[in-house]
């Protein structure tokens, strides 16, 4: 017989959790939303995966607890919360008790305390408790029957710890987590802990000692001596640390685990709060299932009939079904071994899958490869990749459900089928990447699932007017992206190992004379070593102080480089040994052994402003400003002795951008008569004439020029170009003066951004800045820099998508050789027959150039080599 499961939900936790996951969410009235909304699609998900008999959930209460008494400091440190999330907090309740779940609150006790008292009842009741918090602190709360789900990425995904799992990620018992807490602090809740013991100390010692009176009653037993100084000078203190951090599990509740017993919303309190807070899939879920509306039915958790097509003769008239409809929904499955196994299709709401293999294989192509026959599906991406391998192309998508989420909202922690269903229609599935289930009922799953969201996000599409940016850019740019995956970069793997060993015997050297300049052997790359080095034997002024001592980072040891010539060496040690194992040996892991490259994997949905990133590797981090970082793009060459690269990057889209956005005359006529726009800005930021300008002058136009982009600041200017705050604000404001509408743009864009929430690119891409809103100075003023730059950045990614498409279609409807193989920022690499090198150019350059119609031509720069170096 299964136990009845209690949820025990800390509510402060999952309010903060929703409350940074979620973009800006507001009513008609103003009222913000958002952590209310979050926070009802996990409850809905908890109850929907955990069917539990019992559900209740703690909040903290305004008053000191006994903490406080104890140790005034408590908490002190903790920021007063947002506007923007108090003023949900009574409607939140509201929720929760139309929802007919119990909600617990005790003066002088935190809502941890709560938790603690009513899972040590329902365990002792032999009940499974749940307790779904984002608070380490929990993990003490954990028995046989206690178990806690840590939410993570926001709160869209849970994970459950037991004491296993505890033991396993962090090697403690759940007894131990408070005297973890007693040796390393918190800094959120501001308990001091002992000082210089973090985490991996204090796991150490509770390693060898057990708990904290163990430690304190054998500190002649801790063998490093500074560790043992502080621990025997703050006894007192780790004592009570451990009592603030332990939680009380028999505070005076007045409650009883028959009391948290889970019943039936009041489903017209519920109806009226959510039309009032303008949650439209809540409420056409509960009319449609729970006040007997018939509109707006949603139906995914009804039985799905997935039936098996394995004959030619059942194909055949699958076909027939598919050419009469014309469109179909569809996922390809994998074997554990990466292979297609199966391809799920939905048509005419009836739902099939077939194994691929024999006379399926012929029936798939002639499906996928029909222009006439349309295609959906989530992360299509993916599909196209794995049909590849057995020689099948896809044409004609319309729809992928995972595009068309990360276009309404950028800044989402993941793009799941399942979390983009429940956010729309407040549901849970198990879609294709569940674990649980039956694989063919949550591909079934899937496919109605994709279906239904269709309509619904296509008219959000459609009102936010990215329904071009979606069909004419998006959409297309997933077969170019698949097809670059395919295709692969081919990687000169002796010419690595000739690297890896010539930065061994560089690092070496450096090494050696850091030794000198030092007068002593240490360990580098320690931040503790090289503090004692620069700042306590060689004296040099700290910059930078942080709880663990001074700083050390690049930031910091660039401030020191003209006060000791160790700085130098130093930066240089760090700075090879970051290329060589990232790039030089970390490449050497990744080479596809069949085929000699590296297939980097393109992200189009990951980036806020539209940007693509490339994973294993990441293509776009190579550095290029040093000729260390640059001497890595030698080893990436053609594929074979008859082709060459053919290298297309913009020249300065983002200022190209800013003119055409901005319109300022100045600006749009340096572009239209091909001025040197650095020398432009230095002759009008510092009133010369343009052939006086120097080189120091040009320089630090540029840095203006760029920095306008990014919203930089007097103090950011000063610190780039190492001079005073107050002259950088002069060269800033002198640029201002001549660019008047550059201005103008910065000023209207920041206050679009706070009245819409968000700002948008030239296609409409939209992006969220929850910042603009947030009562913190330094979080906003972040948020108005994301707001100047994300039309700029955002647009030039806009730009970059289209041309990527143009070149790929046109290269494709010609039948070359030649082949589209990477992009990196502002910069095209095809990989081209040497046949077709003189028409690869024009194709790239005219498509390229002519991607966009701004107030400014585009400019393209086009260089050959042998390898992906000779073309810079």
């Amino acid at each position: 017989m299964e136990k009845d499961v209690i949820i025990i939900i800390d509510g402060n936790s999952l309010m903060h959790r929703a409350f940074y996951a979620l973009p800006p969410l507001t009513n008609k009235d103003g009222l913000h939303t958002n952590v209310i909304f979050g926070f009802v699609n996990m409850i809905n998900k908890l109850i929907e995966l955990y069917k539990p008999k019992y559900i209740a959930i703690a909040f903290d209460r305004k008053e000191p607890t006994f903490r406080h008494k104890e140790y005034a400091e408590y908490k002190a440190k903790r920021l007063k919360m947002s506007e923007d999330m108090a003023e949900q907090i009574p409607y939140l309740k509201k929720v929760i008790d139309a929802m007919n779940i119990k909600r617990l609150e005790l003066e002088g006790y935190e809502a941890d305390d709560i938790i603690g008292t009513l899972s040590k009842m329902s365990d002792r009741e032999n009940i499974k408790t749940l307790i779904v918090t984002g608070d380490r602190d929990a993990f003490q709360l954990i028995t046989d029957n206690v178990h806690v789900l840590m939410t993570k990425k926001g709160i869209s995904e849970m994970e459950e710890y037991d004491r296993d799992k505890l033991l396993e990620r962090y090697s403690i018992s759940p007894e131990q987590v408070i005297d973890l807490k007693g040796l390393m602090g918190d800094a959120s809740d501001n308990i001091p802990g002992i000082p210089g013991v973090g985490e991996k100390t204090a796991l150490e010692l509770l390693k060898q000692f057990g708990t904290i009176e163990n430690i304190l009653e054998n500190t002649d037993n801790i063998k490093k001596n500074k560790i043992r100084e502080n621990v025997e000078n703050n006894r007192d203190m780790a004592l009570l640390s451990k009592r603030l951090a332990t939680i009380i599990t028999d505070a005076p509740l007045d409650v009883h685990i028959k009391d948290c017993e889970y019943e039936e919303p009041d489903y017209e309190s519920l109806a009226q709060l959510y039309e009032m807070l303008e949650f439209k899939s809540f409420l056409q879920k509960i009319k449609a299932v729970h006040l007997k509306s018939q509109d707006n039915q949603v139906n995914v958790d009804a039985d799905i009939d997935v039936s098996e097509i394995n004959d030619s003769m059942a194909l055949k008239g699958l076909m027939s079904k598919i050419l009469q409809e014309k469109k179909i929904t569809f996922k390809i499955s994998q074997d554990d071994n990466g292979s297609p196994d199966y391809v799920f299709i939905a048509v005419q709401s009836q739902y099939f899958y077939i194994p691929i293999n024999g006379a399926a294989i012929d029936f798939l192509k002639d499906v996928m490869e029909n222009a006439n026959i349309e295609k959906a599906g989530h992360d299509i991406k993916s599909d196209i990749l794995i049909l590849k391998t057995i020689g099948i192309n896809i044409e004609s998508i319309i729809f992928d459900s995972m595009i068309a989420a990360y276009l309404l909202n950028p800044s989402k922690p993941d793009y799941k089928l399942k979390s983009i269903y429940n956010e729309f229609f407040g549901n849970i599935i198990n879609d294709y990447e569940s674990k649980e289930g039956d694989k063919v009922k949550n591909y079934g799953n899937s496919l109605k699932a994709i279906d239904e969201l269709m309509k619904p996000m296509m008219d959000k599409i459609r009102e936010m007017g990215m329904e071009s940016l979606y069909k004419d850019v998006e959409l297309p740019l997933a077969e170019v992206l698949a097809d670059m995956e395919h295709e692969g970069f081919k990687v000169d793997k002796d010419r690595l190992r000739e690297l890896s060993a010539l930065y061994s015997e560089r690092i070496d050297k450096l090494t050696q004379e850091i030794y000198e300049l030092a007068g002593e052997e240490f360990n580098i790359n320690s931040t503790k070593q090289l503090s004692v080095i620069l700042f306590e034997k060689l004296s040099l002024p700290p910059v930078k102080k942080t709880k663990t001592g001074y700083s050390t980072d690049v930031e910091v040891l660039e401030k020191l480089s003209d006060k000791h010539p160790i700085i130098d060496k130093i930066l240089e040690y760090r700075q090879l040994l970051k290329i060589k194992s990232t790039y030089v040996d970390g490449f050497i892991n990744i080479i596809n052994e069949k085929t000699g490259k590296v297939h980097s994997k393109f992200n189009q949905t990951v980036t806020a402003t539209g940007r693509l990133s490339s994973t294993e590797p990441n293509l776009q981090n190579i550095p290029v400003k040093t000729e260390n970082g640059r001497e890595i793009r030698k080893v990436f060459v053609p594929k074979n002795e008859d082709y060459v690269l053919v290298d297309a990057d913009y020249s300065q889209i983002e200022l190209r951008v800013l003119a055409h956005i901005s319109g300022d005359e100045s600006l749009i006529q340096s572009f239209i008569y091909n001025e040197d726009i650095h020398t432009r800005t230095a002759s009008e930021v510092f009133g010369v004439d343009k052939e006086l300008v120097s080189p120091l002058m040009r320089s630090r136009a540029k840095a203006v020029n760029f920095g306008i982009v990014y919203g930089i600041s007097d103090f950011g200017l000063a610190r780039d170009l190492k001079i005073p705050k107050k002259e950088a604000k002069l060269y800033i404001d002198n640029y201002f003066a001549r660019y008047p509408m550059v201005k103008k743009y910065m000023d209207d864009i920041v206050k679009e951004g706070k009245e819409k929430g968000y700002v948008t690119t030239i296609l409409n891409r939209i992006r969220y800045i929850p910042e603009l809103s947030s009562a913190n100075a330094v979080q906003r003023s972040f948020g108005e820099r994301i707001a100047m730059n994300t039309p700029i950045q955002g647009s030039a990614a806009d730009i970059i998508k289209i041309a990527m498409v143009r070149v790929y279609k046109e290269l494709k409807n010609r039948k070359m050789k030649s082949k589209l193989i990477l992009q990196v920022h502002d910069e095209l690499i095809v990989e081209a027959h040497k046949d077709e090198v003189e028409e690869v150019k024009k194709i790239v350059k005219e498509k390229m150039e002519t991607a966009f119609d701004l107030k400014v031509p585009l400019i393209v720069d086009i260089n050959v080599g042998m390898s992906w170096y000779e073309t810079k």
